[in-house]
């Protein structure tokens, strides 16, 4: 005769089905304030450890709560991030996650995720990043933020509003993702070549390099700027590229490549681009980043402890 399950477990597996619902959602609102893989996670586990011990019957609305829960600790450790990333060694560039698996990372929509967008959410305070990411990726309604946030409306309409015209006066219009793809393509094949004139034609006047090593060795630890030296960079040493298979991913909605020597990824690289040409090359470089970013597959189906 099979047991009943009592109260007890009747209630705790109602709590894993509803945190595994919205699990997706979490993490990408984690995810969006912080530009890191590994401490969106962290955030979700410890939303999932406090979602446990929460008296759960005086809950009203799990999702109100649990995304409320998210958000509070994004924005304290994204003020401790700060702090850290001010010792790291050139260039900080979101870590790159693999939206093949899933394209919109629980969000109802998919702004706010590009890298190029994240790292300018980057100049925005921690409460200001998560303002804009509640209200443009998931839709929140302002009074919703409001309570998550523990600000009044017009205080967060305030918000939003300032982030937007901040990152409107920070973005460029991006093409579309079969433009994209073209260009990246074009770029790739124009640097393995060396065609030094070929890279220029794609590049604007202003195209900056930005390379994520943290200190590794053959990363510039500054952005390089201009034209001719980011065309120059991607082709100053050929022993770069000998040897290299590249490999198509997906990354944050986007196309990108990872680059593979002896078997095993040595660096990641995308660009943002406008009708104007590639305005920005990104490359991550740091070990911990790219790793992060092949194994996101496993991480994602992280199992829930009871």
């Amino acid at each position: 005769m099979q047991r009943e399950p009592s109260p007890t477990e009747s209630t705790l597996e109602e709590a894993v089905s509803v945190f595994v619902e919205l699990r997706p959602r979490l993490f990408g609102i984690a995810y969006r304030v912080l530009g890191s893989v590994v401490e969106a996670e962290d955030v979700v586990q410890e939303v999932w450890l406090r979602w446990q011990k929460t008296d759960r019957s005086v809950v009203v609305s799990p999702v109100a709560f649990l995304s409320s829960t998210t958000t509070r600790l994004a924005i304290n450790v994204a003020q401790s991030a700060r702090v850290r990333r001010e010792t790291y060694i050139g260039p900080w560039l979101p870590e790159p996650v693999d939206t093949s698996i899933d394209p919109e990372m629980g969000a109802q929509r998919a702004e706010a995720l590009e890298l190029a967008l994240l790292l300018v959410l980057e100049k925005l305070s921690p409460t200001e990043r998560a303002a804009y990411v509640l209200r443009e990726a998931f839709d929140y309604a302002y009074a919703e933020i409001a309570e998550m946030l523990q600000l009044s409306l017009v205080n967060v309409r305030k918000i939003v509003s300032r982030a937007r015209r901040h990152l409107a006066a920070e973005q460029r219009e991006t093409v579309d993702a079969v433009e994209h793809q073209r260009l990246l393509d074009a770029f790739v094949s124009a640097a393995r070549t060396g065609n030094v004139a070929s890279l220029e034609a794609l590049l604007t006047p202003d195209a900056v390099s930005l390379s994520d090593g943290n200190g590794i060795r053959g990363a510039a630890r500054i952005p390089v700027l201009g034209r001719a030296r980011v065309a120059n960079l991607s082709t100053a040493c050929p022993r770069f590229w000998r040897g290299v298979h590249v490999r198509p991913v997906e990354a944050n909605g986007r196309s990108g490549v990872l680059l593979h020597r002896d078997g095993r990824p040595r660096a990641f690289l995308t660009v943002a681009a406008s009708h104007q040409g590639v305005h920005q090359v990104m490359w991550v470089f740091n070990p911990s980043k790219i790793s992060a970013f092949i194994g996101s597959r496993s991480r994602h189906t992280t199992a829930l402890g009871p």
